[in-house]
């Protein structure tokens, strides 16, 4: 198991990175629904759709203020392992005793103070969000071993009325450890919304990438506040 290293300086050299890049990448990333607050341990699951969902579940835990871990398979951990720096730890899936090993370091990232793990657990990239969904058992499992709440959180990619295309997140009320199929229902609702929305209407902004040309010619043109 490749285990999370996070350390001063290249921990915060490594999180201004990742914030430029989704800043340079997106309009904005937007959210609905309040980040919980309270006491440690909370899991955080989500879909899994792109190669930033690890980037964008770092900005939310910033938002958060949290002291945020993401579990990540081990073969693509492996090649880029500076991301173990920002909090990535690894996991094999279909290796028995390395999931158990992966679940108590864990459940020890989640006794830290303010402690939060991101699991995405449809375990592999689905770039077209698909319901219904399917979840791998492990989230219930390590849920349940660990004692803690837990949070869906919805992701979305699309492009709106702009050059650049937005995230739309929702993030649900935690919930104790549940079994999988409530879970899995509590996502997906979430994701359905997100997946009907139009706009941004609804949503706050979290990071605000850099303004596209559209923008700043609108702004020139007087419309920026219209836009």
């Amino acid at each position: 198991m490749i285990p999370a290293h996070k350390t001063w300086p290249a921990t915060a050299c490594i999180d201004a990175y990742v914030g430029w890049k989704v800043r340079r990448a997106f309009r904005g990333v937007w959210i609905r629904g309040p980040l919980p607050e309270g006491p440690a341990p909370l899991i955080v699951y989500a879909n899994h759709g792109s190669f930033w969902d690890g980037f964008v579940a770092h900005q939310v835990s910033r938002a958060g203020r949290w002291d945020g871990y993401c579990m990540m398979e081990e073969r693509t951990l492996a090649r880029y392992r500076f991301l173990a720096r920002l909090g990535a730890f690894s996991i094999r899936r279909h290796d028995a005793r390395s999931t158990l090993e992966t679940f108590r370091y864990a459940r020890r990232l989640l006794r830290r103070p303010r402690g939060t793990v991101f699991v995405f657990p449809e375990g592999e990239l689905r770039p077209v969000p698909t319901l219904p969904l399917v979840l791998e058992r492990g989230i219930e499992v390590l849920a349940r071993h660990a004692g803690a709440r837990c949070a869906p959180l919805a992701i979305r990619y699309v492009f709106l009325e702009d050059e650049r295309p937005d995230v739309l997140l929702a993030i649900g009320e935690p919930h104790p450890p549940a079994a999988l199929p409530e879970m899995k229902t509590r996502l997906e609702a979430l994701l359905e919304a997100v997946l009907e929305a139009r706009g941004t209407s609804g949503f706050r902004p979290l990071v605000r990438g850099r303004r596209s040309v559209a923008a700043r010619w609108d702004t020139v043109r007087g419309l920026g506040a219209e836009a």
